[in-house]
């Protein structure tokens, strides 16, 4: 209060100087609830005026204006006051000497407002002063926070409490900072438009695990028990310190999914979905997700999660993988080459995992197996062995696909060794055999005759097939030719095979018909085994015959012999004939149509000897005989 003393002094002085209506005062003044306060006031009135019944004051609370009958607050005249300050206010100025002070004791927040005096120096002298006192009843302490708290600036958090009233100090205690690091604290008093104020600083630096925090003041009147808090949140702005996204996945083909991302920035920060270069989503908050759906193979990539609030910015990646069978690969076209031209066979697909490509030909394995998008087979100089389809097959564990080319090898004709001429009854027959691509075309020459034959004529069979790749020619020679020394015919039969790569002749090589010289040599040992097998059996039954007729000496006598000898002639001839036909031509289609019937043998049956002319079995001249039949 030291300083309303050497404020007055100086108030008098320019009030003499002004000899005006002027009243000095604060403009605002603050106060503690139950507590008091003083509110200091310097009038001035003009020189010319003598106050005739002496000098008089009056505070009035919230208008100026006595006509409005505001409460009266203090009256020098009498005591009588408004109701809520009835023992609550004092003068504690003089008034003659134009010191206006009033004290207001126990006061409460319905207390706050403006303060107006009004001097009465009696009859017409009486003047209200339009400026005021705003008073402000506190229940709490004023804690002056700066607009801003950014983590790891150094931050001054200072707690005010009004020091206005002259029987109590107050004194000033912060709350809660056992967690902060390093505070320091000050006490100030500060005096502003004629009321004093004191201060309590707390100094620290903030990080980002403070925002949120609560701190308090705590203000208390020794030796009473008034005490008042404050608490605040700290609201500490600090840059994002952590994004957090998912974990790295694997998704199938045609799933959904979604990418979650928190941000841990004050205020919150903006937050965007980035792929690539490409902006998905974005929103100013703590946490955004994206969702893809029916993912495709081309959403598979690093996904980026970006946050930033203008205090800093930070971002976190994750690789989101899109699991797919294999893709149809893509090969070569199907294409013709001729025998000795290298390839190299492509093969290119896509699957997630990678695929591993495999190289078939008609079904079997060729090449190796890559575990790679691209597998290449070469080979090297085809063979007409390398003519096929070959299928590219993609695998991986969540299915396969495949893609197929034919390759054509065209080469110049190959004789097959089942060319040959043959022997047979009606003559010579000769096929030619062979292998080309395109298919070759077959002509027979006989170089003796000058003759080519590719087309039927009266003397010779000519018969073409063909079969794939393989082209069958055939003639048929009626006549046998001349002999030479071992008895076979002579035959000079030339082949010529061409296609579009190549002709080549080659001499037919002859061959006897194998089953048709065994027919012959099996038909004349059977025809002698027959012949004997005959006569034993003549002879066996005439001896029996010769025993029943009491004559065991005498030999069988055959009832004319030239007969018998005829029919066994006759039988020997026919069963040369059934093996001469065995020779006949055949139709000729491959090697194994030229394969002859098998011989027929003759089986013999004797029927008991009999008479011609009853039971008796004998002849008018007593002979007996046997009949012979072949089935």
């Amino acid at each position: 209060m030291w300083c309303l003393e050497l404020l007055l002094p100086l108030l008098l002085f320019i009030s003499d100087a002004s000899c005006q209506w002027n009243v000095w005062l604060p403009r605002d003044i603050s106060a503690m609830t139950n507590s008091c306060v003083v509110i200091p006031c310097t009038f001035m009135y003009p020189s010319g005026i003598r106050p005739s019944r002496g000098i008089h004051g009056i505070w009035y609370f919230g208008q100026p204006y006595p006509q409005l009958f505001p409460p009266v607050v203090f009256k020098s005249r009498t005591d009588v006051v408004h109701e809520s300050y009835k023992g609550r206010t004092k003068l504690l100025g003089d008034l003659h000497q134009r010191n206006c002070t009033l004290l207001i004791n126990n006061i409460g927040t319905e207390h706050s407002g403006r303060y107006y005096f009004r001097a009465d120096l009696g009859g017409a002298n009486i003047y209200t002063y339009p400026d005021f006192t705003e008073l402000k009843v506190l229940d709490q302490p004023n804690i002056d926070v700066p607009e801003e708290i950014v983590s790891d600036e150094s931050l001054e958090l200072t707690c005010y409490a009004p020091d206005n009233c002259p029987d109590m100090t107050p004194e000033i205690q912060w709350m809660y900072t056992d967690y902060l690091p390093d505070p320091e604290f000050s006490t100030d008093l500060v005096e502003e438009s004629n009321t004093a104020v004191l201060s309590n600083t707390l100094t620290f630096t903030p990080r980002p695990m403070h925002n949120g925090q609560l701190l308090g003041c705590r203000v208390y009147y020794p030796n009473t028990t008034l005490a008042y808090e404050r608490l605040i949140s700290l609201d500490v702005k600090y840059a994002p310190r952590s994004v957090w996204v998912n974990a790295s996945s694997e998704v199938m083909e045609g799933s959904s999914v979604t990418l979650h991302c928190e941000v841990d920035s004050n205020p919150p920060a903006r937050i965007a979905w980035m792929f690539g270069d490409q902006e998905l989503l974005w929103d100013t908050a703590s946490n955004v997700s994206l969702m893809l759906d029916d993912v495709i193979p081309a959403n598979e990539g690093i996904y980026t999660c970006v946050g930033d609030n203008g205090y800093g910015i930070m971002n976190t990646s994750l690789y989101l993988a899109v699991k797919y069978p294999p893709h149809e690969p893509v090969v070569n076209d199907s294409i013709t080459v001729v025998e000795g031209t290298t390839l190299a066979l492509h093969c290119s697909t896509q699957g997630s995992p990678a695929p591993t490509l495999t190289w078939l030909k008609d079904g079997q394995l060729v090449g190796t197996i890559t575990a790679d998008e691209l597998s290449v087979l070469t080979i090297a100089e085809i063979t007409p062995q390398g003519d096929g389809q070959y299928r590219c097959l993609a695998e991986n564990e969540h299915g396969r696909a495949s893609s197929s080319l034919n390759i054509t090898v065209e080469y110049a004709p190959v004789l097959l060794e089942e060319s040959k001429c043959t022997v047979v009854r009606e003559g010579v027959q000769c096929v030619c055999m062979a292998t080309g691509n395109p298919e070759p075309t077959i002509e027979f020459y006989l170089p003796d005759l000058n003759i080519t034959i590719n087309e039927t004529d009266g003397r010779y069979n000519f018969y073409t097939h063909t079969d794939g790749h393989t082209s069958t020619g055939m003639i048929k020679l009626r006549e046998k030719g001349e002999r030479v020394d071992n008895g076979s015919p002579a035959v000079n039969v030339h082949c010529s095979i061409s296609n579009a790569y190549g002709r080549e002749s080659i001499l037919l090589e002859l061959q006897q018909e194998k089953k048709y010289m065994m027919a012959v040599i099996v038909g004349t040992i059977g025809g002698v085994a027959v012949i004997a097998f005959i006569i034993a059996a003549v002879r066996y039954v005439g001896h029996n015959n010769k025993k029943e007729n009491g004559n065991p000496r005498q030999d069988v006598v055959l009832e004319n012999p030239a007969l018998y000898y005829s029919a066994v002639k006759k039988d020997k001839q026919n069963l040369r004939k059934k093996v001469g036909e065995d020779g006949d031509y055949q139709s000729v289609g491959t090697m194994a149509g030229l394969e002859r019937q098998e011989l027929n043998y003759a089986s013999l049956e004797f029927i008991g000897a009999r008479s011609r002319e009853g039971a008796s079995g004998r002849r008018d001249d007593g002979s007996n005989y046997t009949e012979i039949k072949a089935k």
